[in-house]
């Protein structure tokens, strides 16, 4: 039968195994959401999709939460003259959560 240190030293670990994949996740999530950003509504193609790509992902390190992020790609859609409403923006953000559950669940 486990000892009390053993299940506590299991518990931690599962608890670090499932911080790194949220992570990895939330990571893969604003990937796929800034992509989807710079190919639908700022065309952009190649390398420029994949730089603002990642400028999206930096940009939700800035604070807790998506709002940061959320602003950065709307300053960026409103700086070409494009709205988009934030329903739209966060049903597009559920939906690549969703995308990069399963991608990262089939690594």
């Amino acid at each position: 039968m486990p000892t009390f240190e053993e299940r506590e030293r299991s518990e931690e670990a599962k608890f670090k195994h499932d911080q790194e994949l949220a992570f990895k996740v939330r990571n893969r999530r604003n990937k796929l959401f800034g992509l989807w950003v710079a190919r639908e509504h700022l065309g952009l193609e190649g390398e420029a999709a994949l730089a603002y790509a990642k400028d999206v992902v930096m940009a939700d390190f800035e604070g807790p939460g998506d709002d940061d992020m959320l602003d950065k790609v709307k300053a960026d859609l409103s700086a070409r003259g494009i709205e988009l409403s934030d329903h739209l923006l966060r049903k597009h953000l559920a939906e690549c959560e969703a995308e990069a559950r399963e991608q990262i669940r089939k690594e």
